[in-house]
């Protein structure tokens, strides 16, 4: 696991050669959130028990499963049309009810993604396939409104599957949870915004497939899941990275609202988004973006797009240097992320967020050269931040300018948003937790991963020996297995009842009393006020930038980061931030 493997994966991972997110929308987007209104369940759940699996009878069709001990697994459940042919850059057409049973016992395949670089992250999916719009359900055998968490996975919106072995529900399911883990449309594919696509759209709109899959499965569970044994009426979405940045855009999405009842968000972030057709903030329109990607393709037109294989699609916008992101549309994401959050106008549920203590130790091609000397650092950092500059140097002295990097790239991508998300969360009135996950293990340790980037995914579903190949290998002891127990019970009991509770684990004090956090280390410890003037100095960096208009606020910082816009009176100044 060389640094140069991690480098290019981190490269490919937050390259920001803006996507182009949308495509022909045959169906309004209108129609699209008015689908929320079929949902509702059965009063009791629809299932039998056969020779050879369980069934459930659903609205959408019935389904044979697995029967694991007191556990039932269903894979591979469509949820929409398979978005081939001239449904590819449309939004997900329903998938009408099948005659008789469906097997739903065999893994399906992950949507199209491009090969990973050999790394800790990297899985090699048995199959993948265009036709990849598919649902996992696990769930205690015999449930009856049971609390539902659907995971969104993460993989920068390029990588990635449902059907991962890190994601198994089992744990969930133990705890009196049904888990549901989706696919979705990836990369080029999911995100590609295009002047010739917007026109097919009914709502004059393109991009953002993707994120209308993750809200076509959202229906789905509205509608389906009470046969399953849950409750359609306590609905937890969470995930991690591009899941945690996905679960953000249903935060903020109007088509998304009402579709759940809390959030999880794990090491998200909130960097700018381009806009479906204007250029701001030194970004390209997303529709410039899709333009450019065609030509780049040899395609001449939306019909010689769909005509490619979709390998070849896929491969070839990765290797021009196509990076997926929302799209501000006006209708599915109708401002930037900071903007929605700060007009109070995102979806109003209990929120728990958080990042890891060294998210960027194995993402280091984001950070910026190491300076010559303590002076040449205190220097640059002036140079870029002007008045900021002290309050940067405090909270990221010269001392050991390696790890002033590591936690200013931290802090300038997940710190703040996290902070940021819990602290807006409570404004609404809504409860709001938040934690720093900074456990090490001695293989994490050598390999200088300590507290990575997902790095609490395995403790979040109790699959310490279920890790990639290259990922460090986690001790089998009672420690790690404690707090890997810990974190479960916190997430399950707030996917409950909005409270994050554990058994012989300290009590989760919301983020509104004093700046509280949960510090997931060997054990979980209750704390407060995690490096106070952090969420400030960002704040105001990121305030000065949209107010100018001209900068994004992106994963840039230190020596990388553009040289600071000056105080205006919009940004409250560094005293001021509570």
């Amino acid at each position: 696991m060389g640094n140069d493997v991690m480098e290019t994966f981190a490269r490919k991972m937050f390259r920001r050669a803006r996507r182009l997110a949308k495509a022909p929308l045959g169906a309004s987007v209108t129609m699209i959130g008015l689908g929320v209104l079929a949902f509702g369940s059965p009063a009791a759940p629809a299932r039998a028990d056969s020779p050879d699996g369980p069934v459930v009878r659903a609205p959408a069709g019935a389904v044979k499963g697995v029967r694991n001990g007191d556990i039932d697994i269903f894979r591979a459940i469509p949820y929409a049309l398979p978005p081939t042919g001239a449904r590819r850059w449309r939004p997900p057409a329903p998938m009408p009810v099948w005659d008789g049973i469906r097997p739903a016992r065999e893994a399906g395949p992950a949507c199209i993604q491009p090969p990973m670089v050999p790394g800790p992250y990297r899985r090699d999916f048995a199959t993948s396939s265009e036709d990849c719009l598919i649902l996992d359900v696990t769930a205690p055998a015999h449930a009856h409104n049971a609390p539902v968490m659907v995971w969104i996975h993460g993989g920068t919106l390029i990588w990635g599957s449902s059907q991962s072995p890190s994601y198994d529900g089992r744990q969930f399911a133990r705890r009196g949870v049904v888990l549901v883990s989706i696919n979705y449309r990836l990369g080029v594919l999911g995100y590609l915004a295009h002047p010739d696509l917007s026109k097919e759209s009914a709502d004059g709109i393109s991009g953002n497939y993707g994120l209308l899959d993750q809200i076509a499965a959202l229906r789905w569970v509205r509608r389906n899941i009470g046969a399953f044994g849950g409750d359609a009426r306590n609905v937890t979405v969470f995930g991690e990275s591009a899941g945690a940045l996905s679960v953000e855009y249903l935060l903020a999405a109007p088509p998304a609202r009402g579709l759940f009842d809390k959030a999880i968000v794990e090491s998200g972030y909130q960097f700018t988004m381009p806009a479906l057709r204007d250029a701001r903030y030194g970004e390209q329109s997303a529709e410039a973006i899709g333009t450019q990607l065609a030509a780049k393709l040899g395609a001449k037109d939306i019909a010689a797009l769909r005509s490619m294989d979709p390998h070849r699609v896929t491969d070839a916008a990765q290797a021009a240097g196509y990076a997926p992101y929302g799209t501000i549309d006006g209708k599915i994401l109708t401002r930037q992320l900071v903007d929605t959050f700060d007009r109070g106008a995102q979806a109003p549920v209990p929120l728990l967020a958080g990042f890891n203590s060294g998210e960027v130790r194995g993402l280091r091609v984001l950070l910026p050269p190491l300076p010559a000397s303590d002076v040449a650092y205190a220097d640059m950092i002036k140079a870029r931040y002007g008045d900021l500059a002290e309050a940067y140097l405090k909270l990221y002295p010269p001392r050991d300018p390696d790890q002033a990097r590591l936690d200013a790239a931290r802090d300038t991508i997940f710190g703040w948003s996290a902070e940021r998300l819990v602290r807006k969360q409570a404004a609404l009135g809504q409860p709001s937790f938040l934690y720093v996950f900074s456990h090490d293990y001695p293989a994490a340790r050598s390999a200088d991963l300590t507290a990575f980037h997902a790095g609490e995914v395995p403790y979040v579903f109790g699959t310490l020996t279920s890790t990639p190949s290259a990922w460090p290998k986690i001790p089998d002891t009672a420690e790690e297995h404690g707090l890997s127990r810990a974190m479960i019970d916190y997430w399950t009991s707030f996917a409950r009842n909005g409270r994050p509770t554990a058994t012989d684990a300290p009590a989760w004090p919301p983020f509104a009393e004093g700046h509280a956090y949960m510090r997931l280390a060997a054990a979980p410890q209750a704390a407060r006020d995690f490096m106070p003037g952090m969420y400030a100095l960002h704040e105001q960096a990121m305030c000065r930038r949209r107010q100018a208009g001209a900068q994004s606020w992106d994963w840039k910082s230190g020596a990388l980061a553009p040289v600071l816009p000056g105080p205006v009176p919009a940004c409250p100044s560094l005293s001021s931030e509570p």
